[in-house]
């Protein structure tokens, strides 16, 4: 069994928390259940690390409400962990802890909307392909759940953007001084004049950024965008496929970046950095009508 070494000063909510997810195995499980890891071997085979050991580090997630077990399987009984709401609210947790490692630990600790198409940072998510993108909802601008991936097209275009606002004074202070982070507007706007084109080759558009409802549907409105913008705001997808972020007016905020996913969720493009919004569009639209020609032959 485990060692646990309690932290007596329990007026410190930082000590408590410690006491839950202290051990680094613990939220690295977490990380994993988050992109849709839900099962023992599963989560053995991630992390590489011995059952015993799983084992109690899952025991522990269960007490502490952070995980639940759900039964998948009646003959023998198996079950899955998922993340319970206790657990899904250590997801701001997990993306502080990548941005810090980003910015500081693989980086210079600048803030940085983008990153260098060498970095280690823009290896990882151009590792994204092949992967599946988890089973999840996000409020689309119009406040209803939608998930990002579109089911009646082939393929879904995911754009993710830093933010965009009708109001060019409720931008962040510093905002065009930060690089990678202005040309959201244009970015949007040519996804809409290109729409057309996409739905012709069998792709849904899907606009994401950590933005309130609100502020996405004020944009929408004012562009006449004519495709849902999703807000991330409980970080569930940038958990889910560890997208990177950046920290701006106290807020996390996703850097901008391009996937391509099929129907069956699996990513089959990736752009980052993105340094010409213009370009990705057409580089995404040129991927979406390869793809579709692949299929039909």
């Amino acid at each position: 069994m485990a060692r646990r070494t309690r932290l007596e000063d329990s007026t410190c909510a930082i000590a408590q928390a410690l006491d839950v997810v202290g051990d680094w195995w613990t939220l690295l499980i977490v990380r994993d259940t988050a992109r849709g890891v839900h099962r023992f071997d599963e989560l053995q085979r991630e992390l590489g690390l011995s059952r015993k050991v799983l084992t109690e580090r899952l025991r522990l997630l269960v007490e502490a409400d952070v995980l639940v077990r759900v039964p998948y399987q009646e003959r023998p009984v198996r079950y899955e962990y998922r993340l319970t709401p206790r657990g899904l609210a250590l997801l701001p947790v997990l993306v502080a802890l990548q941005d810090w490692g980003d910015a500081w630990v693989l980086g210079d600790g600048s803030t940085t909307a983008t990153a260098a198409e060498a970095s280690v940072e823009a290896r990882r998510v151009h590792e994204l392909t092949g992967t599946r993108v988890p089973e999840l909802l996000l409020v689309d601008d119009g406040g209803e759940l939608l998930d990002p991936v579109a089911a009646e097209s082939p393929f879904t275009v995911l754009y993710c953007f830093p933010g965009a606002y009708a109001r060019a004074d409720s931008y962040p202070p510093g905002w065009s001084e930060i690089p990678g982070a202005p040309g959201c507007t244009l970015e949007s706007c040519t996804y809409r004049d290109r729409l057309g084109e996409f739905r012709a080759a069998g792709a849904s558009v899907h606009g994401v950024s950590t933005q309130r409802p609100d502020e996405q549907r004020a944009f929408a409105e004012k562009e006449r965008l004519g495709f849902p913008l999703l807000s991330d705001s409980g970080l569930a997808l940038v958990a889910g496929l560890r997208l990177p972020t950046f920290r701006a007016a106290g807020a996390d905020r996703l850097k901008r970046l391009t996937l391509v996913v099929d129907r069956e969720r699996v990513v089959r493009d990736v752009q980052y950095p993105v340094t010409d919004v213009v370009g990705s569009v057409a580089a995404a639209l040129a991927v979406v009508k390869e793809l579709g020609a692949g299929q039909r032959e």
